[in-house]
Parts: C-alpha cells; sequence; structure tokens
C-alpha cells in the first residue's frame, strides 16, 4: 500500500501535504489539521511527521513505524487522557522544540486534542509559534478552527478534512485489516464513517454489541420510568465500554512502573515507593473519567443516529399521505438492523416530535461537555424526548 494509503477520503489534504514533505521543499513552521471526529486527523499528522522526518522517501516506512510507537527521537507528542491539556506538559513540550533533529530533517511535534488546551496552556504554546526554531514543525490537530485562540490560527497553516465516505471507510477496513466486506460495510454505516470507531465495531464483538444494545434500549422508551431505568442502563453500557478500552492499559501500565522500580509484577511495594504508584494510578482514575465521558458521547452519537433515522421515516410517511400518487423512496438508514422498530416509530412520531428528540440529543451533548453527571444527561435526554411527544403528539 502507498504510504499515503491508508489515509481515505481526504485526496486534496494529502495532495497538499504530499508537496509539503517533498525534499528540498520548505514546509510552513506550524500546521493546523481539523476535521469531524473520525476523519482521521491524529493518523494524517502522523504520517505528516513521518514524511517531514525522514530524509528519503525509502526511509518514510521505518520512520513511520518509530513514529507511530512514539519513539522516534525526532518527535514529541502532546497529548493527554485527561478532560484538558497540563500547563507543565505544554511547558515541557516547548523546551523540547529547540532541539536539533538527532536523525532526520526535521523535528515535529505534534499535538492531539489541541482542542483541550486552556487559554493559559495555549498562550504557552503561542510564544513557540511566534519565535520558531528553524528545524522544528509543529502540527496541531482539532476538530474546528473555532477551538483555538484567533493568535494560534493565524500562525499556523489550516487544513481541514472532510468526512470520509462510509464505501472508502470499507474499503480500507477490507484491504488493511482483511474484515470480511459486509462486516466492513456494516461497521462503516453503523460508525457514520468514523474510521476508529468502524475499525473497533468490526474487530470487537463485544463494542458492537454495546451499540446495538443502546440503540434496543432507546427503542423501548415510552413512560418516564423507562427513561430512568434506559438511562441508567445505557451508563453501564458506557463503563463497560469505559472498562474495556482501559483495563489493559491500566495494568501494562501498572507492570511498566513496577518494573521501573526494579519489582516484580505483583509484589508489595515499599513505603518510599508507593507515592510514584499512587500517581501513576490517580491519572488512571482521571482517564477512566474521561474515557466514561467519551464512551456517554459515543452513546449520544448512536442515539442521534436513531433519531435520525425515526425523523427520515416519519418525513417519508408524512409526504406519502400529503400525495399518494407521488412515489416516495425509503430512507437510507444507519440503524438498518433495526429497520422495522423504526418504521413502526416513524409512522407513529410526527415529524417535529423526531426533530425534537434529534435537538434533545444536541442539548445532551452540550451538557455532558459542561461537566453534568452523565447519568442525568442521558435522563434529562429521555424525558425531553417524552415531552415533546405529549407536546406535539403521535399522527392520528
Amino acid at each position: 500500500m502507498d504510504f499515503w494509503g491508508e489515509i481515505v477520503g481526504q485526496a486534496e489534504a494529502v495532495r497538499v501535504l504530499r508537496h509539503a514533505a517533498d525534499a528540498g521543499g520548505a514546509p510552513a513552521h506550524a500546521w493546523l489539521i481539523t476535521g469531524p471526529p473520525g476523519s482521521g486527523r491524529s493518523n494524517l499528522a502522523f504520517r505528516f511527521a513521518a514524511a517531514l522526518i525522514a530524509r528519503t522517501e525509502h526511509e518514510r516506512g521505518a520512520v513511520f513505524e518509530q513514529v507511530r510507537s512514539r519513539t522516534h527521537p525526532d518527535l514529541g507528542v502532546l497529548t493527554t487522557q485527561k478532560l484538558l491539556i497540563d500547563i507543565r506538559a505544554a511547558r515541557d513540550i516547548v523546551t523540547t522544540a529547540h532541539y536539533a533533529p538527532a536523525e532526520g530533517r526535521y523535528r515535529v511535534i505534534v499535538i492531539e486534542d489541541a482542542d483541550r488546551m486552556p487559554e493559559r496552556t495555549s498562550n504557552v504554546l503561542l510564544k513557540a509559534l511566534e519565535e520558531p526554531p528553524e528545524r522544528t514543525i509543529w502540527i496541531l490537530c482539532a476538530p474546528s478552527e473555532a477551538d483555538l485562540l484567533p493568535t494560534i490560527r493565524s500562525r499556523a497553516r489550516s487544513l481541514r478534512l472532510v468526512t470520509p465516505a462510509t464505501d472508502d471507510i470499507a474499503r480500507l477496513l477490507h484491504e488493511r485489516d482483511g474484515i470480511d466486506v459486509d462486516a466492513a460495510g456494516r461497521a462503516a454505516r453503523l460508525a457514520q464513517s468514523h474510521i476508529g470507531m468502524a475499525r473497533r465495531l468490526a474487530t470487537d464483538p463485544d463494542a458492537l454489541a454495546r451499540r446495538d444494545s443502546t440503540v434496543r434500549i432507546a427503542l423501548g422508551i415510552a413512560t418516564l420510568g423507562d427513561a430512568m431505568r434506559g438511562a441508567a442502563a445505557l451508563v453501564r453500557v458506557a463503563e463497560a465500554d469505559a472498562a474495556a478500552l482501559t483495563e489493559v492499559l491500566d495494568a501494562r501500565e501498572r507492570e511498566e512502573a513496577m518494573r521501573s522500580l526494579g519489582l516484580a509484577p505483583g509484589a508489595a511495594i515499599p513505603p518510599q515507593m508507593r507515592a510514584q504508584i499512587r500517581t501513576l494510578e490517580e491519572d488512571q482514575k482521571r482517564r477512566a473519567t474521561r474515557s466514561l465521558r467519551d464512551g456517554i458521547d459515543r452513546i449520544l452519537t448512536d442515539l442521534l443516529s436513531l433519531y435520525r433515522d425515526v425523523l427520515l421515516t416519519s418525513l417519508a410517511v408524512a409526504q406519502r399521505d400529503s400525495s399518494p400518487e407521488r412515489e416516495v423512496g425509503d430512507p437510507e438508514l444507519v440503524n438498518l438492523e433495526h429497520a422495522d422498530a423504526i418504521a413502526e416509530l416513524g409512522a407513529r412520531w410526527r415529524p417535529a416530535r423526531a426533530l425534537a428528540a434529534v435537538s434533545a440529543v444536541e442539548v445532551a451533548r452540550d451538557r455532558l461537555g459542561r461537566g453534568i453527571t452523565p447519568g442525568l444527561v442521558l435522563e434529562a435526554l429521555f424525558a425531553s424526548a417524552l415531552v415533546a411527544g405529549e407536546t406535539v403528539g403521535a399522527r392520528p
């Protein structure tokens, strides 16, 4: 596969970065890669970093393997498992920006989730961008330009990614990961073109089952009591999802920390070494909190796809009722596996009610971003959908 072959649906972005990374060129000292979740921002950033570091095109594959594992000496990465990027971490990475490249053409620093930098942290980075070292290149990743300070945006060349086509993602899963064509297509559809989630759904039966459970729970909510029980059940789904993502990582980190302290796995920790292990455990707890909120956000994305399907179905029913002589096709559903239940709900709900449910998901996402307890966020979402039903009503 071509070096850029895993970047799907981003032909223009690849063209720009390929040209910038060519030997003899003079790439901008800072880049801002933006795009919707799942569009491949981080993957593209690390591909670009490897192309910048490698001295020849022939070296790019080997350099990328080091970049992907975060072990290349000319790569710096600023990311976080917390809700926000710590200012001390930003200061540390800015210090390394002044190091000369050890092996490659450039030293490259990638900031994942640059939108998680509060203003104080952003100002630390701003000073580095105002006086950039000659052979250091910054690559920032964020959902949109609006998520960063204007002063930072003005000092970086922006590159906006688009949402990849479902067929492109399915083809990548099949060609790169050897996933069955039908399974790859289903995963890409259910993930709504989110590349990372599509791969997970295609390779992890438990993740696929949890997503299916989310849709079934939402379809079964008809009363306020159902709403409360459904919210609690979805929190448990998110907790299971977060645990599946962090459990193995936590165990590996603890084992590595024990080894670095000269202790065998499972050995008693001497009092003088407990502070290091306690710090690790606190970081893991913060990561678990973020993973849970990320899991709730994924659930909201799945609920949005469900209510979107119901809305499109309801609109199709309304068009058929108003113009019986006009042929109206069935909408393309994301949740095709639940087509019968969606058709039944779409036949009962008016479009205004389905639209209110869609809006309730967006409100829930805003509340989650403001730190409101996930269970309360979901309870309010389902209650809002029920209240909208009483206000708008069902079809006669």
